[in-house]
């Protein structure tokens, strides 16, 4: 079976015959016979999928990598966080996949609240089943607890994603951002409530 490791910015992907999805473009290295094929765009097959993907703006390019060996994967220097699952399901923007195992699934969740609010798409992605995602974040990724009377409101330039029993709500009014004259639209800023954990990393977009 695949196995997924971080060392700080860069993912190791150790391949012992079976194959991984990763975003295209982002093998740096590799060792060993591996193959690389396009694997089109993330978030399920099927025409239902593909026009989901259109109409939310989901833009997700992943590359089959297939073989004996070790690839290398990174995106712009950015860290790197392996997340395992365990038939749970993982919430993530699309633009922070790095890699996952081929048996976790990927689909497209509207999310009509934060691309208006965020301007990063209409869309976010699932990923759910047993096996590791890689995702990349701008600095080191804080995960955040969330508990029922424990509410979180997050900025959404920061927000990676979430997993859990969370419901994520727009709150609007004076954020941080429009305090010190960076806001130039309309401030808000997302709540969420419910239980789990939200992923935040520590520099803005």
């Amino acid at each position: 079976m695949a196995l997924l490791t971080a060392h700080k910015r860069v993912l190791h992907a150790d391949l012992q015959g079976d194959r991984i999805r990763a975003a295209s473009g982002s093998m740096v290295a590799f060792e060993g016979n591996v193959d690389f094929k396009s694997s089109g765009m993330g978030g399920g097959g099927g025409m239902r999928a593909a026009l989901k993907r259109a109409v939310a703006g989901e833009s997700l390019s992943l590359m089959d990598c297939a073989g004996h060996g070790r690839v290398y994967l990174a995106l712009d220097a950015m860290d790197v966080l392996v997340v395992d699952l365990a038939g749970d399901t993982l919430t993530v923007e699309s633009e922070h996949i790095l890699a996952h195992t081929e048996q976790l699934r990927l689909d497209v969740q509207f999310a009509g609240l934060r691309g208006m609010t965020s301007g990063h798409g209409l869309a976010t992605t699932t990923v759910t089943g047993h096996g590791q995602v890689a995702i990349v974040s701008e600095g080191p990724v804080m995960a955040l607890e969330v508990a029922p009377g424990a509410d979180l409101v997050v900025d959404p330039d920061a927000y990676v994603g979430s997993r859990g029993q969370l419901s994520m709500n727009l709150v609007s009014g004076v954020s941080w951002k429009s305090l010190v004259g960076e806001d130039a639209g309309e401030p808000f800023s997302l709540r969420f409530t419910g239980s789990g954990l939200v992923l935040v990393q520590s520099a803005e977009r």
